[in-house]
């Protein structure tokens, strides 16, 4: 890392495989210190088993795990120094909350008034503070996912690992958890890795999002970075709703590249500084559904490409609603806020398309 940030755990050619089968092919890895970084992909794409890896739970089959720039690879896990959370919280149930937060710190030597200051301190940084006498069973599913947290994090570990916490809980206390896990993960600037496949936790959580698709690593950025720029196909079509035909490179001038798609003729689309994209290339091109404006009329101009369409379906949704769209006898989905009422079935409507929120990818 060129500007100074330490770098907290560190992946080299790490491999993991079981007989055959690659669970998570050659990845390379680096995790800024005091940053929030997520594993985001289906299952099966070997997010849970990386997580694993680095806390000692699964073997690495070859490269290197280095945390504080210390090599792990053959360090069991109560000497790695991590928190860790799991989905299913695994509070001991025959002790208090305060004793289920003091475990590690009974296992680490921590003196008892030491200790007992740091288990409060821990209860209030997750607001439970007067739960110290409770059991595991007199508390709610989020008061226990609290509680997990506040045993991970008072042992001041050099990592948190969380591994899908937020998955057994409601939708809206799941939003409430997820505001807080931030929230504490800033207060606390501890390094933390998180392994979802709920995208919205993702974008809504990460300073960085690393995407998997079958053992492998597709892209690594920001939030901002793998909505708005996917590094392909898979990412474009796991991150939201992503409009992706196959076209044809017609002319590039400038920043600008015209395609052609079958059925929807000419559309215009930014290029960005790294590709290269020459006449007769075939490429794959990809439009968030956000992005399609839906109007009765609208202006093309030299950024944006005007089609017509018509409304085949409409999924309302509230603030919003999906339409899907036919255009030239080819589906497309747009989502566009809604003014008062949503368009109807079977209406003709303009569609406006931005070259900026044409992201080509290859083919």
């Amino acid at each position: 890392m060129g500007d100074g940030t330490q770098t907290a755990v560190d992946l080299q050619s790490v491999v993991k495989r079981y007989g055959t089968f690659t669970a998570v092919h050659e990845t390379d890895l680096a995790i800024p210190e005091g940053s929030f970084l997520t594993l985001l992909g289906p299952s099966g794409c070997g997010k849970t088993t990386t997580l694993r890896m680095i806390a000692g739970l699964t073997s690495i089959t070859e490269g290197e795990i280095r945390i504080k720039g210390r090599r792990v690879n053959d360090l069991p896990i109560h000497k790695r120094n991590l928190g860790i959370v799991f989905q299913n919280y695994a509070l001991f149930p025959h002790k208090t909350v305060f004793e289920n937060v003091a475990f590690g710190l009974k296992y680490r030597g921590v003196a008892k008034a030491e200790a007992a200051k740091r288990v409060k301190e821990a209860l209030e940084l997750v607001q439970l503070p007067q739960m110290a006498d409770r059991m595991p069973s007199q508390l709610s599913g989020g008061q226990q996912q609290r509680i997990a947290l506040a045993r991970a994090i008072v042992v001041q570990p050099d990592v948190l690992l969380l591994d899908e916490p937020l998955s057994a809980l409601d939708a809206n206390l799941r939003e409430d958890m997820r505001i807080e896990l931030k929230r504490i993960q800033d207060t606390l600037g501890i390094t933390t890795v998180f392994v979802t496949h709920d995208q919205s936790e993702a974008l809504a959580m990460s300073d960085q999002i690393v995407v998997m698709s079958a053992g492998h690593v597709e892209q690594v950025g920001t939030p901002e970075e793998v909505y708005n720029r996917p590094a392909s196909e898979f990412v474009a079509s796991f991150l939201g709703n992503s409009n992706i035909v196959a076209a044809s490179v017609t002319g590039v001038d400038g920043g600008v590249a015209k395609l052609e798609v079958d059925g929807l003729g000419p559309i215009l689309a930014s290029v960005t500084g790294d590709q290269t994209l020459s006449a007769g290339q075939m490429v794959k091109l990809s439009i968030r559904a956000e992005k399609l404006a839906l109007s009765e009329t609208a202006e093309a101009g030299a950024d944006a490409t005007v089609l017509d369409a018509r409304v085949t379906t409409v999924d309302y949704q509230g603030q919003v609603a999906r339409y899907f769209l036919d255009a030239g006898g080819r589906q497309l989905q747009a989502i566009n806020p809604i003014d008062e009422h949503p368009l109807s079935e079977g209406k003709q409507v303009s569609v406006r398309i931005r070259a900026r929120d044409c992201v080509v990818l290859p083919a």
